[in-house]
C-alpha cells in the first residue's frame, strides 16, 4: 500500500467517498424510519478488504471511522499504513479510528488479532475463546467480542450452532480479557434481499432470549446486514451493519 493522505486525494475521490457514505446512510435512515427506530443505533461499518488506500482514506475522510477487515494478513498491512497516513496530515486531525475483525478467525492468528483489532465479531468456538482471552490478557488488551452464530446451514461460513451458543456466550462472558456484546451472523446468499430476513430475525429472538436469561451481561449489539441486504437487517435490528462494495466500490482482485 503507498504512502498517501488525505491531503493528497484528488477532490473527485473525495467527493465519491463523500456521496457513497452519504448514500448508504441514507439507506440506513430510510429503514430505520420504517422500523420506528432512530438511524444513530446503527453503525456504519466501513469493510475495507481488497480496497486501495485512496478509497479507504476517501471513506475516512467523509466520516468512516470503524473499518472492518476480513483477512489477518491484508489488516496487518493496512492498519500501521493507513494510521500512518493520518499521522501528521492537517486534514485528519482528530480522526481515530476503531477496527474490527469481521471474517473467519483461525486460532493460531488469534494472537495478531488481539493486536491488531479493537473488536472480534467472528468468535464461534470455545478454543478461540480461550486462546483469544490469553493473547489478550497477555497484551494488557479487553477485546470487544460478538459471538457469531450460524443460521444458514453453510458452515464454511462460520459460526456456533444454536444450541452451543449459551454455554459460548457464559464462557466468553467469564473472561476478564474479553468484552462481550452482542450476537453476529451471516446469511445464506441471495439476489433477493428479502431471503435474510428469518435469519435477521433469528439472531434477534436469540439476542432477545439470552438477554432475559442472562441480565447481568451487555448483549446490546447485533451485527447483521451487508451492502445488498442491510435494510432488512436494520429493519429486523441490526446496530451494526457491515458495508464494502456499496461504500468503497468492487473490491481489487488479482
Amino acid at each position: 500500500m503507498r504512502a498517501v493522505r488525505i491531503s493528497d486525494l484528488d477532490p473527485a475521490v473525495l467527493e465519491e467517498g463523500r456521496a457513497r457514505r452519504e448514500a448508504v446512510l441514507e439507506r440506513i435512515r430510510g429503514a430505520a424510519r420504517r422500523a420506528g427506530r432512530a438511524p444513530d443505533e446503527v453503525t456504519l461499518v466501513g469493510v475495507a478488504k481488497k480496497q486501495p488506500a485512496p478509497r479507504i482514506l476517501s471513506a475516512i475522510a467523509a466520516g468512516v471511522h470503524v473499518l472492518g477487515q476480513s483477512y489477518i494478513q491484508e489488516a496487518r498491512e493496512m492498519r500501521p499504513a493507513i494510521e500512518s497516513a493520518l499521522a501528521g496530515d492537517p486534514a485528519a486531525q482528530g480522526i481515530r479510528l476503531e477496527w474490527r475483525m469481521v471474517g473467519r478467525l483461525q486460532r493460531n492468528k488469534a494472537g495478531l488479532a488481539a493486536r491488531l483489532f479493537d473488536a472480534i465479531e467472528s468468535v464461534d468456538r470455545p478454543s478461540l475463546v480461550e486462546t483469544l482471552a490469553r493473547r489478550a490478557g497477555n497484551e494488557g488488551r479487553q477485546l470487544e467480542v460478538l459471538v457469531q452464530v450460524s443460521l444458514c446451514g453453510e458452515p464454511q461460513k462460520g459460526g456456533c450452532e444454536e444450541d452451543d451458543l449459551p454455554s459460548l456466550v457464559d464462557q466468553v462472558a467469564a473472561c476478564p480479557a474479553l468484552r462481550l456484546r452482542g450476537l453476529m451472523t451471516v446469511p445464506e446468499a441471495s439476489a433477493d434481499p428479502e431471503a435474510a430476513r428469518p435469519t435477521f430475525r433469528r439472531l434477534r429472538e436469540l439476542r432477545d432470549r439470552l438477554a432475559a436469561a442472562r441480565p447481568d451481561i451487555t448483549l446490546d449489539t447485533l451485527s447483521m446486514g451487508m451492502s445488498a441486504d442491510l435494510e432488512v437487517a436494520v429493519e429486523e435490528g441490526a446496530t451494526l451493519v457491515r458495508v464494502g462494495t456499496a461504500l468503497f466500490g468492487d473490491r481489487i482482485t488479482g
